[in-house]
Order: C-alpha cells, then structure tokens, then sequence
C-alpha cells in the first residue's frame, strides 16, 4: 500500500476512532511522515514493506542527524501506532517496530520558578499597557489552573464559571476536566472580561476564545512564548523559562505544600500516575527537610 493512502486512511481512524484534538493528530503524523521521507529516498514506496533493518536504518539517520534520544522515542512510538492501525486493519501481517528497541532516555527534570519568582513576575506587568490586564490574567490562569499552553489559547468563556469557583478545559485526547479557581484569578478574569474584553470589537468565529488579541481574535502560542519571554526579562528573571515552566511550578509548589499526588495527576490531566511522579524529584532538599523536621527519630 503506498504512504498517501495509507496515511490518509490513518488520519480518519485517529479523528474519528481514537477522537483525538487535531494538535495530537498532527503530532502523531508528522512521525511518521519522518519515516515516509526516509522510505521514499530510498525507493520504498509501499509502507508494508518497511522492515526492522529499514527501521534501524531510520533510526541510524535519526542519531546522525543530532536528534535526541527522547525525541527519537516519540517519534518511534508515533510510527508503532501507525504499524498497529495497519495490523488492526489487516493491510499488513506484522509490526516492525516490534523488534525494536525503545531508545534509553534521561528524565530531565523541567525548570521551576519559585512562589516569589512567579509573584514578581506577574505583579511586573504595566496595568497601564493595552494589554496588561489581559497578560497578567493569562499569567495567573497558566500558574493558578496548571493549564497547558494549548488548553489556555482555546479556553472558553463558556467553560467559566466564577460564581461557582472552576473552569473546565479541554486536554489531551479531547478529556475534559474541571480546575477550581482561587480569589486572585476570579477577580483578575472578571476584571478582564468586563472592563477590557467586553469593549473590544471580537472578529466572527471568536466569540468565545477567553483570551484576544488587538485584532479581536484568538492568541496564537507564538503569542504566549512571546508574552512570558518579554515579561521574564521586564521582571529581571534570568532563568530560561517557557509557559510550561508555570506548569511545572504549578505542580511543584502543590506538591510542597502537601497536595496529594492524585490530585496533582488529576489538575495536571495526566493519564499516568508515573507522568506526575517527576515532580516527586524536583526538590529533593525540600523534600529532605520535610522528612527531618516531621520524622518521630529527629
């Protein structure tokens, strides 16, 4: 079967079979149209004859081109998928990806920002600018709600409910899940949508995306890098931060002030218990000291 049908056919099954987001879609086919590129310069049109030497092949071309060993695992676990739909479909007879090994990776523990940090850096932002109630807003949903940069450009205004204390976001795999909301965010999200959002002039389509640019239109997440990486310099942060970098000290500041793994997972939508568990190691001295201080044998 050569790769643009079978490629077409196996974008259908993940939208409609697996219902995943189109950001997940896309992710999952541009791994293997990095295998379909590999395949065709080497004249191997048709994707059921890929072998585990083609593969290691694959592979091999991957190392050389300096691409590391968590991306070259991503990208193996996206054409597995791939070779499963084949099998599940019955359009070819084996998995080659079965007799390949996963590429060892180091879990490399993401940035954090301390609470004084992420408070400097939010309360740094000009009230007086255009867009500075809409930015330290925004700030404050992505520490206060954990959100992913995908989930806080798609936030709904009518998944707010701040008379009631949460929201509801969209993850991965299309999941919904509900984040309570603290004072500081509710009053910051109605100051924002009555006094800045309601007097823009919102372009057709946007009507419900939360947050806008000056064109009455929805960030892009271009736009967020853009607005953490200016604010971070305006606050004198000198870390290299990112929007996931509030993720991160969302999780590890609830951690620390004794929230339950669990719930953790549960704000964060992670599928797996053992996704959240990395922030178990992210401050081993707090951690440590914790242990000294509350341990009976002091």
């Amino acid at each position: 079967m050569n790769w643009k049908g079978a490629l077409k056919e196996y974008r259908n099954y993940l939208v409609l079979e697996r219902a995943l987001s189109e950001n997940s879609v896309e992710a999952y086919l541009r791994d293997v149209n990095k295998l379909e590129s590999f395949c065709v310069k080497q004249k191997l049109t048709d994707c059921t004859l890929v072998s585990v030497d083609t593969l290691r092949d694959f592979i091999k071309e991957l190392h050389n081109q300096k691409i590391g060993s968590k991306s070259q695992a991503r990208i193996l676990s996206g054409i597995k998928s791939f070779y499963h739909y084949l099998c599940i479909e019955n359009i070819t007879e084996t998995n080659p990806c079965d007799y390949i090994d996963r590429p060892r990776t180091e879990r490399k523990l993401p940035d954090t920002l301390n609470i004084e940090e992420i408070n400097k850096l939010i309360n740094s932002v000009d009230l007086s600018n255009t867009h500075g109630e809409r930015n330290r807003t925004l700030l404050e949903t992505m520490y206060s709600c954990g959100l992913r940069v995908s989930e806080l450009i798609n936030l709904n205004c009518s998944k707010l409910f701040l008379d009631d204390g949460f929201l509801m976001v969209i993850g991965k795999g299309n999941k919904e899940r509900l984040i309570p909301l603290n004072k500081t965010l509710i009053k910051y999200l109605k100051n924002y949508i009555q006094l800045i959002r309601s007097k823009q002039n919102i372009a057709k389509g946007h009507e419900d995306f939360v947050f806008l640019n000056n064109r009455g239109k929805q960030l892009t997440r271009m736009m967020i890098f853009t607005i953490v990486k200016k604010q971070a310099k305006t606050s004198g942060i000198c870390k290299t931060i990112s929007p996931h970098t509030f993720r991160h000290s969302f999780a590890t500041h609830l951690l620390q002030g004794g929230a339950d793994l669990r719930a953790i997972q549960t704000m964060l939508g992670h599928e797996s218990i053992s996704t959240t568990e990395i922030y178990m190691h992210i401050d081993r001295d707090f951690i440590r000291e914790e242990i000294i201080q509350h341990h009976p044998r002091k």
